[in-house]
């Protein structure tokens, strides 16, 4: 393994047409570290697995948007189908837990909890990080269907609920509920219901105002597993609500990105749009610093894993934070660079992991450490601490 400061060695497992695949080798070849190694998803799904050099630092990247890598991971010729994330989930882990060798950068354990939104969830919660409130966290209360959503959401004092697939992601099956006097419900989301009954992404935020259309929906949904969890009123950006994507890389917050809409839905292949995050910084005030810890705290809960995207909801006036998600493959955000004071400045967020990478000594690497449940882990890698950060 290479000196602390030397190139290093990179592989990366990844569908090598994604263009996430060129803008990290782009960050490497930059860096002085040569082309990385692409392992194909499809490869390493069909051959049962991938053997990587003692040298060689394994980097994981998503394996979306590719059809061939989807059908073997849920099963379907139908890209757009919300069905079978269950089956993507432990068909994903299989794949991860057959790559052998090499230094890893995303521990199997921590991935196994990423992917199941109740997991993670209840994790977040032990370690005193700010989540919504939910009746699904870690799982022990099982969603066999819409009369269970309207039960739980029910006892838990829930008006307004987003139910989520456990193992979605990019709002894949996200719905967000609401209910008022008389029976009435309405769910916002994009899945597009065809007349077979069968459930599809679609690019078009819709409302369903018929509830059988709705239970219909999620009884579909609910073998792959649901989580529900309180829809926190959001901060607003002009006349758009708002929340954060930050990036945390070796446990600093290098890297943020407000995400603005007139939905409940902020995902910007969803009509989405990019806000102004110095005015944010300015609505926010000396609360940003805390934003920024947060997102830090929860990076922590999964030491094993190099970098997180945190979904960051701010409450109405910026004043708090809460965590909406943790995301182990949301360091998609091209030319953005880091924040000022988070020692990734003028680095895009590949480049941030590449320079983090190299300050890294190789026993910090071969570490994947999980926490032990309800314990608060310590802070990841070579961390610095909070004040480190330019004020706002």
């Amino acid at each position: 393994m290479e000196q602390r400061g030397a190139p290093v060695k990179w592989a990366v497992v990844a569908n090598g047409e994604n263009r996430r695949v060129h803008l990290f080798a782009a960050a490497a070849e930059e860096a002085g570290c040569g082309t990385p190694r692409v392992v194909e998803w499809r490869h390493v799904l069909r051959d049962g697995g991938h053997d990587f050099a003692d040298d060689e630092v394994v980097r994981l990247d998503s394996p979306g948007e590719n059809a061939e890598v989807d059908r073997l991971l849920r099963g379907t010729a139908e890209p757009t189908r919300v069905e079978g994330s269950a089956r993507w989930y432990a068909r994903f882990l299989d794949g991860v837990r057959s790559l052998r060798g090499g230094r890893r950068l995303d521990d199997p354990a921590d991935l196994a909890v990423l992917f199941d939104k109740r997991l993670c969830h209840a994790r977040l919660d032990a370690a005193g990080v700010p989540v919504p409130p939910s009746p699904t966290s870690g799982g022990v209360r099982p969603v066999e269907g819409w009369s269970d959503v309207r039960r739980l959401m029910e006892e838990a004092g829930l008006r307004r609920a987003f139910v989520k697939l456990a193992h979605g992601s990019s709002a894949s099956g996200v719905l967000a509920v609401e209910t008022a006097t008389g029976g009435r419900v309405r769910a916002t989301t994009s899945v597009e219901r065809t007349a077979d009954g069968g459930l599809h992404n679609s690019l078009r935020v819709r409302s369903y105002t018929d509830e059988s259309e709705i239970a219909a929906i999620v009884d579909r949904l609910a073998p792959d597993g649901l989580h529900i969890e309180r829809w926190l009123p959001k901060a607003s950006l002009g006349d758009r609500s708002a929340d954060l994507r930050v990036v945390v890389v070796a446990g600093r917050a290098t890297h943020a990105v407000v995400r603005t809409s007139r939905s409940p839905l902020t995902n910007l292949h969803l009509g989405g749009a990019r806000g102004d995050l110095s005015a944010v910084r300015a609505l926010a005030g000396d609360r940003w610093a805390q934003a920024l810890t947060i997102s830090e705290e929860a990076a922590a809960c999964f030491p094993g894993t190099l970098c997180v995207g945190v979904d960051l909801l701010p409450a109405v006036g910026w004043r708090r934070f809460a965590v909406g998600e943790v995301n182990a493959f949301g360091d998609l955000l091209p030319r953005l660079t880091g924040l000022p004071g988070s020692g990734a400045e003028g680095l895009d967020t590949y480049a941030a992991q590449v320079a983090a990478v190299r300050s890294l000594s190789a026993d910090r690497l071969a570490e994947c450490p999980a926490p032990p449940p309800g314990v608060r882990p310590a802070p990841p890698l070579d961390a610095p601490p909070r004040t480190a950060h330019a004020p706002a």
